[in-house]
């Protein structure tokens, strides 16, 4: 037994003991007709009788399912003859099942099963819906995506949500591996936010749905940890003084920064009537010790003005801009980093993506 067969028959023992679990639910797993068999479309018929009516389930099992394998086999699924049955409905097995995918299957009335133990089934006089937490792979797939210079590929394609590109194009824009860029649009393709063009080389690619894309990405950042704040004091500067010197005694040490948050919110689409902290991405660096000196900041512990975060590499400040001579985060990244600030943080976040991001 191959290691794929062996996971389809877990998947389905799994499916059967989840349906005994239920009150009032008899499920036998049957001989699938030659017919059905040769046609490749269900891997398993089981003979399910829910508070005295029967019900056929023909389940087809896979590894995974995505937005486009739904939509891929959804006029499959519904092409197969089902002779004698008197009702029939299909079911979708995987490992794990995204949720997108769960909701076009939900509204297609085809029913799903994944390893979390999640069940949708709608037919005549039974309706079942068990929501649980996604499996483990499907977190982790989900992780990896939103992490690590993965998130460089993200940026340029939301940054740039108009446009059409090559794998080529977006992985210079995301200074990437062109491989990287490739795994991160392949990824994209499955969850069906990427449209494309053409083939082989010439192949271009669309960000379809940015609006869902910048959503998972935000629901994501809530299992993440926060960024590592380094909080210092700067005496007898406002925060839009604070903001001006910062911007150019960096510059003048040449050393590469973003204002984020709530300042450079303010900025971008201004909120709030005033803020009382200045937050910033900087490269570490000798350059920098320098310049924080020359600004007076001194290390605190409490009655911060100042708040850096220290970046990795320049990959995180890509896609930055200069507005009225301060260099800010792009709003994508001023957006995310306000859904993890405090106060009326999150509040500014939705009317910066209004105003500015538009999606």
């Amino acid at each position: 037994m191959t290691e794929s067969t062996f996971v389809e028959h877990a998947l389905i023992q799994q499916l059967l003991d989840s349906l005994r679990e239920l009150p009032d639910v008899h499920a036998e797993l049957t001989q699938l007709e030659p017919a059905i068999q040769a046609a490749g479309r269900a891997d398993a018929k089981i003979d399910l009788h829910v508070a005295g009516k029967s019900i056929v389930l023909l389940v087809e099992a896979k590894k995974s399912i995505y937005p486009r394998d739904v939509r891929q086999a959804l006029w499959q699924l519904k092409s197969l003859q089902h002779g004698h049955y008197a009702d029939v409905q299909h079911l979708l097995i995987a490992e794990s099942l995204s949720p997108g995918a769960k909701e076009l299957l939900r509204a297609e009335r085809i029913g799903y099963f994944d390893s979390g133990g999640s069940l949708f089934l709608a037919a005549a006089g039974a309706y079942i819906y068990i929501d649980k937490p996604a499996p483990k792979t499907l977190e982790k797939s989900v992780r990896s995506l939103f992490s690590g210079r993965r998130t460089q590929v993200l940026y340029a394609l939301l940054v740039n949500h108009e446009e059409w590109f090559g794998v080529t194009e977006v992985a210079e824009r995301a200074q990437v591996a062109p491989s990287t860029a490739s795994d991160v649009l392949s990824e994209l393709e499955r969850f069906d936010w990427l449209v494309s063009r053409g083939q082989g080389p010439s192949k271009e690619r669309h960000l379809r749905d940015p609006n869902a894309l910048l959503d998972a990405w935000a629901k994501q950042l809530a299992t993440q940890r926060a960024p590592v704040l380094r909080r210092y004091f700067v005496p007898g500067l406002k925060s839009d003084a604070l903001i001006e010197r910062l911007g150019q005694t960096l510059d003048t040490h040449q050393v590469a920064y973003a204002v984020s948050y709530e300042a450079a919110a303010q900025r971008y689409a201004p909120f709030l009537s005033g803020i009382s902290q200045v937050r910033a991405r900087l490269l570490p660096s000798t350059s920098a010790e320098t310049a924080m000196a020359e600004l007076g900041a001194r290390v605190v512990n409490e009655g911060a003005n100042l708040a850096i975060i220290e970046t990795k590499s320049a990959g995180e400040l890509l896609f930055r801009q200069n507005v009225g001579g301060v260099w800010l985060a792009s709003p994508v990244q001023v957006y995310l980093d306000l859904l993890r600030g405090e106060g009326r943080a999150k509040e500014m976040a939705e009317h910066l993506r209004k105003e500015r991001i538009g999606f």
